[in-house]
């Protein structure tokens, strides 16, 4: 009976909030849905000293992009469900999205529990081309880890979007999903069981997290959607308010807006670009050199 009301629980997880961990599916296209050449998988090494495999999703490089793109994804992590995202973007921007420590092919076989240890390992997607520029984008439970990244690594981080961010408020369906997971949580498959794990980690965590949100400098823009059962409006409202960050509402979106809403969710990120290159453009000219006075006084340009 715990077996089957177990794997009950993963089907309706699958149906209601990630779609299946396989690569068909209806709710959210995936890669091999789209031409070759638009996307392609990679690997890299965890920034940790495990020195993880880490399994990601990117676009090939793009020599006139501008803009590197940066995707920390939700729980369960599986980058496959942002190729609808991915596919949409401009050639004047990169991206790349992981399976975040212990999901899908990426290392470890167990949860992570630890944000800014899960912070620390997505590092190395941070690296970019010379004169390119990182926009940092946390979906969900991704949200509070790209906070901890943007803090961590704040020379390599020009702007976030936050996206359905999950810091601790559960709406009716993820208190739902979340308690029955408990429940049989030695029963679920690995990334379920994963996922579970990481969520009730992430309270006392939470401090930490604020922290860091209060001391970014960096243009952030939260997008949510209004319809979000998940983790609910009212939520992110409250917290782009008190840290005076800009929030875009989407009207009858839900959780998952790469599925749903990506028109929206890329004007999120185009709006984020622009904060950071008006206010680059506002900045005073650098002081020029100094030319000598022969009479050793300066003289002022």
């Amino acid at each position: 009976m715990k077996q089957i009301a177990a794997t009950f629980f993963a089907i309706a997880l699958s149906a209601c909030a990630i779609g299946s961990q396989e690569d068909d599916n209806d709710r959210f296209p995936t890669s091999s849905a789209y031409p070759p050449g638009t996307m392609e998988r990679t690997t890299f090494t965890a920034g940790v000293p495990e020195h993880w495999q880490i399994s990601a999703l990117q676009t090939p490089t793009r020599p006139d992009a501008t803009w590197k793109v940066v995707i920390i994804t939700g729980t369960p992590s599986w980058s496959e469900y942002w190729a609808p995202t991915i596919a949409a973007l401009p050639q004047t921007r990169e991206v790349i999205v992981a399976d975040r420590p212990g999901f899908r092919t990426s290392e470890p076989a167990n949860a992570v529990r630890d944000l800014a240890k899960q912070a620390d390992a997505l590092a190395p997607m941070l690296e970019h081309r010379e004169g390119q520029r990182v926009l940092l984008v946390g979906q969900s439970f991704g949200a509070p880890v790209a906070t901890l990244m943007a803090q961590r690594y704040p020379d390599q981080v020009d702007a976030v979007v936050l996206v359905s961010a999950f810091f601790g408020d559960r709406g009716p369906t993820a208190r739902r999903l979340i308690g029955a997971g408990s429940l049989f949580h030695g029963m679920l498959p690995r990334d379920f069981r994963n996922s579970i794990s990481e969520i009730t980690a992430q309270t006392n965590q939470l401090p930490a997290v604020w922290t860091a949100l209060r001391g970014l400098d960096e243009p952030i823009v939260f997008i949510h959607g209004d319809a979000d059962t998940f983790v609910q409006l009212e939520a992110d409202q409250r917290i782009a308010a008190e840290y005076g960050h800009t929030l875009v509402t989407v009207p009858g979106g839900d959780h998952f807006l790469n599925a749903c809403c990506v028109p929206a969710l890329i004007g999120a990120f185009e709006q984020a670009i622009s904060e950071a290159e008006g206010r680059e453009a506002a900045q005073p000219p650098a002081t020029q050199p100094v030319d000598p006075d022969p009479n050793g006084g300066p003289t002022l340009r």
